[in-house]
């Protein structure tokens, strides 16, 4: 029996594991993907917003070249630090169910094993589920929601949806690898939250020409060799080898509700104990991005390192009571 089966190995889940193994419980960590699975699958010359420090877990300190590190050099600090700490891990294996069970505790079925917790962690961040279009055609080949380099895209003909900052970067990176670039947005501006240093850049490569831009508009259906798109002056239809749909991500609510975690509002926002993150369902907490349901931008790294200690320290004071009344 576990204290504790932490579900997520980014940086949250690790710091998670770490509090555990600090207060000697009986912890395990299973990820559906590799370690750090969201962050391997950013843009592969993605530079963080955070400096170093402010991404550190586990008192490990990450040095990197520049104030803000990059992706790659994420990658090799969040691996030594699961060495560092001999983390107990299980990579790709994603957990299918949870069963409360009727005496307080849970069984937990994997894509590999069965495991029996007491408390459950959910630090399974946003990452794993995109937000679709709901057109026709978005289930081809050539429609992506992840995007990794611009190379594949040169001498293309792109449609890139979306105006925030992961819009923006694709469509100028695979602009500038010789990309003929459309962006279709459903606003009526780029995004004012879009970072400062690149959103002059962006404006000018529309006002200029060089980046085509429908505003106030949206794509209809996506076929092989062409798009429909549905804008102010009606539906046009435009060539197209490549849809980026940077429509942002969502959370797996889906094991959320399984364990018995209430969801409130429109935003589907778990309800916890801000001071211990213990969700309405007892042993259930939750950590990290996950925290402000669809509001993905309002938990990050560097806020929400402190939930693993908030936690761990909960479920070692509950273990001892329990232990007290046995």
């Amino acid at each position: 029996m576990l204290d504790v089966l932490i579900i997520g190995a980014g940086p949250i889940g690790m710091a998670c594991g770490i509090a555990a193994q600090k207060r000697g419980l009986n912890y395990l960590i299973v990820e559906k993907g590799c370690l750090v699975n969201a962050i391997y699958h950013y843009p592969a010359n993605m530079t963080f917003f955070s400096t170093a420090d402010r991404l550190e877990i586990g008192d490990v300190p990450f040095v990197s070249h520049a104030d803000k590190p990059n992706r790659r050099e994420a990658l090799d600090y969040y691996r030594r630090v699961a060495l560092a700490f001999r983390l107990h891990v299980r990579l790709y294996e994603e957990v299918l169910a949870i069963e409360p069970q009727a005496d307080g505790t849970f069984r937990i079925q994997t894509s590999k094993a069965e495991y029996e917790a007491r408390n459950i962690v959910f630090a399974t961040g946003f990452y794993g589920l995109p937000n679709l279009m709901g057109v026709p055609g978005e289930d081809l080949p050539k429609v992506r929601h992840y995007y990794d380099e611009a190379h594949p895209y040169a001498f293309q003909k792109i449609a890139v949806v979306g105006a925030a900052n992961s819009a923006v970067d694709v469509a100028l990176e695979t602009w500038r690898r010789g990309a003929e670039v459309t962006m279709i947005i459903r606003g009526g501006e780029i995004r004012p939250s879009v970072k400062y240093w690149v959103k002059p850049d962006i404006e000018n490569r529309i006002k200029e020409g060089s980046i085509k831009a429908y505003f106030h508009s949206q794509i209809a259906a996506i076929r092989p060799d062409e798009i429909d798109v549905q804008t102010p002056d009606g539906l046009i239809i435009l060539p197209n080898d490549f849809v980026l749909a940077m429509t942002g991500y969502r959370p797996d609510f889906r094991l959320l509700q399984m364990a018995g975690v209430a969801l409130q509002g429109d935003k589907h926002a778990p309800v916890y104990n801000p001071d211990t993150h213990e969700s309405n369902a007892q042993g259930v907490y939750v950590a990290g991005v996950v925290c402000g349901g669809m509001e993905t931008n309002k938990w990050f790294i560097e806020n929400s390192r402190e939930h693993a200690e908030k936690i761990m320290a909960a479920i070692a004071r509950n273990n001892v009571l329990t232990a007290d009344t046995q």
